[in-house]
């Protein structure tokens, strides 16, 4: 049951048009989670601004969407897996690490497989991660700082994976190339 609607410009809270505005803008279109998002203002704005602010970290745009993928995918986000592996593409991350993440097999990079499992690790642990989580991200070249931007990463893509859930937030004709679906799926309560 779809609770939320995909709003656009003309459905929207006034407090999200012009915002959906600078996004098909941006985009060309308006996707669909921006959609749903717009039907809080707060929402919108609070997805729009930490994605901007997750942009600026000391990370690669691959170590970026690394993080993003690995986090949807552990969370079975359908949308997030589909919009972001397209994303990547854009981005110039190479096909065999989008591949790894969304095949749930180990990246031959030793650094990015790190950072993979230091991101997943966060999620798992709910952030409780111990010294020698810790110790082996510091020890594949990552900083004490990046712990922080991997924890900012998790709540961006937390953020956007829990109201896809919620919402069945359709997929976008723009991503269906890369259509993703969970190997189980979670029964309804």
């Amino acid at each position: 049951m779809r609770i939320f609607d995909q709003h656009t410009q003309d459905t929207a809270p006034a407090e999200s048009a012009s915002q959906l505005g600078d996004i098909k803008k941006s985009y060309g279109f308006i996707p669909n989670l921006y959609g749903v998002f717009a039907e809080s203002p707060a929402a919108l704005k609070a997805y729009i601004t930490i994605s901007k602010i997750f942009d600026e970290s000391s990370f690669s745009a691959t170590e970026r969407q690394l993080i993003i993928l690995a986090i949807s995918r552990l969370n079975g986000c359908s949308y997030c897996v589909a919009a972001h592996s397209v994303v990547a593409g854009m981005q110039k991350v190479p096909n065999d690490i989008i591949d790894a993440i969304r095949n749930d097999q180990p990246i031959a990079d030793s650094k990015l497989q790190a950072l993979r499992i230091f991101a997943i690790t966060v999620v798992e642990k709910r952030g409780w991660v111990t010294e020698s989580d810790v110790i082996a991200f510091l020890g594949a070249g990552y900083t004490k700082a990046q712990i922080l931007e991997v924890v900012l990463g998790v709540t961006f893509k937390t953020l956007s994976n829990y109201t896809n859930h919620m919402a069945d937030t359709p997929l976008d004709d723009a991503f269906e190339s890369m259509a993703w679906a969970p190997a189980t799926t979670r029964l309804a309560s």
